[in-house]
Order: structure tokens, then C-alpha cells, then sequence
């Protein structure tokens, strides 16, 4: 085995280098999470820096004006020689912790770079693993290389215990975390979304944030929608997201003599203007872990209903900041959207407890806290300790005299 990494002391030493591994950041519940981290990470303390393993993304050039953004290491799914490239790029940029983010190629390259670079730290950001991805056999048997793995969400972290088989002292909770002075009510915002639109200001506009993939059920929100606009018609849909789905989903919306009152957005970066422009947020997938969307739209004040699936009911309590339903329940959801519409002061009274939610357990700078703690501990924990001052007096003694040597690296 090759000869270990002599680490300095956390107190003796710079800011640590911080890769993120991912393979590319299109707009997305964890790019976007990523971004926000990246951006309030203390530069005193830390130096952070991304690693696509494919392309960049859109909000992969939009931080790639902040810190160093590295891509195109990946040039195939076999391509193995990216152990190569990847350990070379851990070696110049001379990095300290490496937090591969989502599950899938860059939790297994980035993990084994890391791990061949003697990285000091290892860790792996899950966001969405078991609901509805696994981390697959290959990713486990990265377990023991890895100093932990970072949850979402307490139920997503036992999931990564009791389902993934995880060591439950190696998976550490840290909730999702969103900007709540970006993310609030702004009505001049509302206006101008539903004036682009042709909304007019007294219709209910039920809106949903989310990729147009299996797992998310959109059509479960197209059968809502037909039932409550035959009940009420001053009512619209709002659906911001692109993915496989979006053409089926249209020809739906046509079938459903829906296509006046349901709009397709695609992937939109202006979310926090959109957001205003609702007044109630759902969300209907079959599966997920701690939505970044749920907690942005909490944020803006908003109502959530959403279907009772993974973390959810620790964001969502029914009946206080939204209502949960069973999944593929359409007449409830259309039911509890119905209630909504009905009751302007209902859902200020829930839009109003779900920010105060969102500002007491789930803000950025906890996020960002959790992180930073997170790295330090466990680098400090693998660093020599800090020599008191008087070993280090005894040790200045002993050096030559009249000669003024500096503290060798790592002392």
C-alpha cells in the first residue's frame, strides 16, 4: 500500500478544498441545491469547486462564474479510464473532501478517485435514493472507502439504513435547506407571470414544479384538474418542468379539453418569480424524498397538496401548512383543491404556517451549517492534533541556531 497523506492540523491550515462530483447540472431540485451551498459555503473555511463528469448544464455555467467548474471527464458509460482523469484532477486541485451528489456513475468514480488520491474526506449526497432510485450493488460495495453518506430527510435516512444497508453511524441527516428572503410573496411577480399567461387576476391557479417523468405522475394532476374545472371553471394549471413525458402529457391535456386552461412552461431558472403566481403548489408523485419544490413554495407562502409518499408528511403536516393524499387519489385531490379555491383565508392560514415551517427547520443557512460541520469533523478527526505551545517551543528550541526554520508541512 502506498504511503498515507500527512495531514495538517484544521487549525494550522488553509481553507479546505471541496470537490462536488455530479455528472451534470441541468435546472434541478439538487443542482439547484447544489448552487445555493456552493455560493454560502464560508470561503474562509472552505474552497469549493464542481466537477461534471459529462457536460456542464445550464446551472453548471451559471456557477462556473463563481468557482472552478471541471467537465467532460466521462466520455462513455464504460469508460473506465475516467479513474484516471478524475484521480489526476483530485491531485492538481489538490483536494480535501469529496461529496459526490445523486446516485448512479458519480457516486462510484467519484468515491473510488477518492479514495485512490487518499482523499481525507469521502462523502456521498443522496437526494432522491430508493424513491425512486437505488444505489445499486456496485455503489455498496464503496461502503466501507466512504466516511458518509448525507440524507435529506430522517425518514430518507433510515430508508438508507434499513433498505440500502448503510452503517447507521455513516448516514448523517441533513435537511434540504432553500433562501427564504428569495423565496417569499411577491405580488408585482404574480402579476406579470399571470398577464404573460392571460390569466386573468380572480381565476385559482393550481400549479405544479417538476420533471415530466413517470415517477413525478402528472397525469394524476390532469385528472384532478378535469374534475375540478367541470366543477369550477375559473380556475388554471400551471406546469413547469420538460422531460419524456411532455408530449404525451400535452395530448392528454387535448383529450381532457383541457388545453385553455393548462399551461406547460417547460424547465424554467426564474422559479421564484413563477412561484408567486400560484395559489396552491401539488405535487403527485409516486415517490420521492424531501422536494426542494414543497420547501420553495412553502417559503412563497402557499399551500401544498401533495400525495403522502416518502419525507413528505415531515414537510407536509395535513391540515396545517396543506393536505397529504393517497397516491392516484384524483377525486380527493380534486376535492381538497376544490377547498382551497373556495377559501381565500384557508390558505393564507396554511401558506403562512408552512413559511414559518420553512424558516424553523428547513432554511438555507441550516443547510449550509450542516454541511460545513459535517466535512470539518470528519477531517479533524483523520488530522494529527495541534501541537500545544510548549512542544512547539521545545521543537523551535531543538532546530539549528541562528537559523529561523519554518514549521515543516504537517507538523
Amino acid at each position: 500500500m502506498w504511503k498515507a497523506k500527512t495531514l495538517q492540523p484544521r487549525d494550522d491550515r488553509g481553507p479546505l478544498r471541496v470537490m462536488f462530483v455530479i455528472t451534470s447540472m441541468p435546472v434541478g431540485g439538487a443542482e439547484t441545491l447544489l448552487v445555493n451551498l456552493i455560493r454560502n459555503l464560508d470561503r474562509e473555511q472552505f474552497l469549493p469547486e464542481v466537477c461534471c463528469l459529462k457536460e456542464r448544464g445550464p446551472l453548471g455555467e451559471v456557477v462556473a462564474r463563481e468557482v472552478p467548474v471541471h467537465s467532460g471527464l466521462l466520455e462513455g458509460k464504460f469508460d473506465l479510464r475516467i479513474l484516471v482523469r478524475l484521480s489526476r484532477l483530485l491531485r492538481e486541485r489538490r483536494i480535501d473532501a469529496v461529496v459526490t451528489v445523486g446516485a448512479g456513475d458519480k457516486m462510484f468514480w467519484g468515491r473510488l478517485a477518492a479514495w485512490w488520491t487518499q482523499t481525507p474526506v469521502v462523502l456521498s449526497a443522496l437526494h432522491s435514493t430508493g424513491w425512486p432510485d437505488g444505489v445499486g450493488r456496485m455503489n455498496r460495495w464503496l461502503t466501507s472507502i466512504t466516511d458518509g453518506f448525507i440524507a435529506v430527510a430522517a425518514a430518507h435516512g433510515e430508508h438508507l439504513v434499513q433498505f440500502e444497508r448503510f452503517p447507521r453511524r455513516k448516514v448523517h441527516v441533513i435537511p434540504n435547506g432553500v433562501d427564504v428572503e428569495r423565496f417569499h410573496p411577491q405580488l408585482e411577480s404574480a402579476s406579470n407571470v399571470r398577464a404573460e399567461l392571460g390569466i386573468p387576476s380572480a381565476t385559482t391557479v393550481f400549479g405544479i414544479v417538476a420533471s415530466l417523468s413517470p415517477v413525478k405522475n402528472h397525469a394524476l394532476f390532469l385528472d384532478a384538474a378535469a374534475r375540478l374545472h367541470r366543477q369550477r371553471r375559473s380556475t388554471a394549471f400551471v406546469i413547469v418542468g420538460d422531460g419524456p413525458l411532455r408530449e404525451s402529457l400535452e395530448q392528454q391535456t387535448r383529450e381532457r379539453e383541457l388545453a385553455n386552461c393548462v399551461h406547460f412552461l417547460g424547465a424554467r431558472s426564474d422559479i421564484a418569480e413563477l412561484l408567486p403566481s400560484f395559489d396552491v403548489l401539488a405535487l403527485t408523485s409516486h415517490n420521492e424524498a424531501n422536494p426542494v419544490c414543497l420547501l420553495e413554495g412553502m417559503a412563497t407562502e402557499l399551500p401544498v397538496v401533495s400525495t403522502r409518499v416518502g419525507s413528505i408528511p415531515e414537510t407536509i403536516e395535513d391540515g396545517e401548512n396543506g393536505f397529504l393524499i393517497e397516491p392516484d387519489d384524483a377525486a380527493t385531490l380534486a376535492a381538497r383543491w376544490l377547498e382551497l379555491a373556495n377559501s381565500a383565508e384557508l390558505r393564507q392560514k396554511m401558506g403562512a404556517a408552512g413559511r414559518k415551517r420553512v424558516e424553523n427547520r428547513w432554511s438555507l443557512p441550516k443547510m449550509v451549517e450542516g454541511y460545513q460541520e459535517l466535512i470539518s469533523k470528519i477531517y479533524t478527526s483523520k488530522a494529527p492534533p495541534r501541537p500545544s505551545s510548549e512542544n512547539v517551543q521545545d521543537s523551535a528550541e531543538r532546530r539549528t541556531p541562528g537559523k529561523n526554520f519554518p514549521l515543516a508541512k504537517g507538523d
